[in-house]
């Protein structure tokens, strides 16, 4: 067998399963740590795997002493020289820091995220940077593309993360699962110029523009003479074009797939302008902005105007759509703000019958002018929506969720360690009232439970209660960020419980995912 395991070396990955059963007694005597079976990859010459000793997670590298593979220098981390039935090999165990993680992303091209297209897609963010093997194992076979790697600036900002360390546990729990079949990594609800910077330079693939800042919501109810104002007063040098040319482009009736037609009255062409105009020049200048940091690098991006306070009609989508083609600028989604209400962690809240109508008009403007991607922000737990979504959309969806992963690390925080729990939830009664100001939530602490009425037996199904599931939702940052005479006061604590029982975490993440992409299934 020992002389199998330096043949192995010289094969492209994946090993197959007989492989990896052969390979793996003699990885974890040589290294002296428990090997995740799907981790191992062997190619030019190096046996890279995962391999784990208590809380002590290592990338490991071996290849024969005699040898000098060129990857091998990529690398960092304690070499030691082991030996194999009659084999001398050097063995390198490194920390799942980023220069590792680069060199993984650089060697192994499926640790790398890419560019995914148009193709239903599934955005998994992950706060504390744990749950991408639970993402992982939720989405294999079901022919969706995942996003591992999926976090907005202020998410990062709220954790203490960078987007380096976003990508670089995207990249180490890709790698630990053995996920070979490509993923994204979207850099999300960017704002300003330096946050495309700073995740252009993390190695994001897809880039979500959030110009909600921009977009004029009094022009929703305005009456003619102020839209005509506020039409007026747009920025038009940045939208390169003159009022009188825009009125006659938007002057023509479209018509829609299944016949649907679509007219500019003056009212509606004018809302629709002061509405969105300003963030129309905003998202164009940012797309530039990108293109120009990108240079000859493959990108997608997406415009998201989900976080506003009304609407965007049908005639507003095609409006933008419109003007985006005409500003140059090319998009793989969009994500407009629906009917009903998108809260945070829980289901949609609203009539599903107005839903299902204005979901499919978007579909059909998204089939007009592209085809592109209907983008579902908030779309954590929106159990109801799921079936409508997938029907009408096809492979043109893409659906994000982020804190519903959260949520279910503390279900298992809950079963793990109850008083941890408790201790998080009564923090997080008292910080609601202040965190919720920039998150969309209806919670009312009155319907949440005191900690110390609960028995431990209850804390777990306490995360299934929407009021108690929204405070916890939105107090993560705080939650996070929380300490005691300098020391943090939950999150080391946090961290330690999932990692000593990372199975009962990876489980309880995966069911409740599952649940989330099944509607959207396509097969393997």
């Amino acid at each position: 067998m020992s002389s199998w395991l330096l043949q192995a070396a010289g094969i492209t990955p994946p090993l197959d399963a007989e492989g990896v059963r052969r390979i793996i007694p003699e990885l974890s005597a040589a290294s002296e740590r428990e090997v995740y079976p799907s981790s191992i990859v062997a190619t030019d010459g190096v046996i890279y795997f995962l391999g784990r000793r208590g809380l002590d997670k290592r990338l490991c590298l071996v290849w024969d002493e005699g040898a000098s593979p060129e990857a091998v220098g990529d690398f960092c981390g304690e070499r030691s020289r082991v030996q194999i039935g009659d084999l001398r090999l050097r063995l390198q165990a490194g920390h799942l820091d980023h220069q590792n993680a680069a060199a993984l992303r650089k060697h192994l091209p499926f640790a790398a995220p890419r560019v995914l297209g148009v193709q239903a897609a599934f955005g998994a963010g992950d706060r504390l940077g744990l749950a991408t093997p639970a993402h992982v194992r939720a989405i294999r076979g079901t022919g969706l593309r995942p996003f591992f790697a999926q976090q907005s600036i202020r998410e990062m900002t709220r954790t203490g993360r960078t987007p380096e360390e976003v990508m670089d546990t995207a990249t180490f729990g890709v790698f630990q699962e053995g996920w070979r079949d490509g993923f994204g990594a979207d850099a999300d609800h960017l704002k300003t110029a330096e946050d495309i910077d700073a995740t252009v330079a993390a190695g994001f693939t897809m880039f979500t523009i959030d110009p909600g800042d921009h977009v004029d919501n009094e022009a929703e109810t305005a009456g003619l003479e102020t839209l005509k104002s506020k039409f007026a007063a747009l920025p038009w040098p940045k939208l390169e074009i003159a009022p009188e040319d825009l009125r006659r482009a938007h002057g023509e009736p479209v018509l829609m797939p299944g016949d649907t037609v679509v007219n500019f009255d003056e009212a509606t062409l004018l809302r629709a302008a002061a509405k969105y105009g300003r963030a129309l020049a905003h998202t164009t200048a940012m797309y530039r902005h990108l293109a120009g940091r990108m240079g000859s690098q493959q990108f997608e991006l997406e415009m998201s105007v989900d976080e506003t306070a009304t609407p965007t009609s049908v005639a507003e989508h095609v409006f933008v759509a419109r003007e985006l083609q005409r500003l140059g600028v090319k998009w793989v989604s969009l994500a407009p703000r629906f009917v009903g209400e998108f809260e945070k962690g829980v289901d949609y809240i609203g009539d599903l019958g107005e839903f299902e109508r204005s979901f499919a008009g978007h579909v059909a403007v998204a089939k007009h002018f592209g085809p592109y991607k209907i983008s579902i922000h908030s779309g954590s737990d929106k159990f109801s929506i799921y079936p409508i979504a997938a029907r009408l959309a096809g492979d043109l969806v893409h659906l994000k969720t982020a804190g519903t992963s959260y949520l279910e690390a503390l279900r298992a925080i809950a079963r793990i360690d109850p008083a941890l729990f408790r201790d998080i939830l009564g923090f997080a009664i008292e910080r609601y009232p202040t965190d919720r100001a920039s998150y969309h939530v209806s919670a009312d602490l009155a319907r949440v439970a005191s900690p110390d009425a609960l028995k431990d037996s209850d804390l777990v199904s306490i995360l299934d209660h929407f009021d108690t599931r929204e405070a916890l939702h939105v107090t993560f940052g705080s939650v996070l960020a929380a300490k005691v005479d300098g020391v943090p006061r939950f999150r080391n604590r946090l961290m330690r419980a999932l990692e000593e029982n990372e199975e009962i975490h990876y489980g309880i993440v995966c069911a409740h995912i599952e649940r989330h992409v099944k509607p959207f299934a396509r097969g393997s």
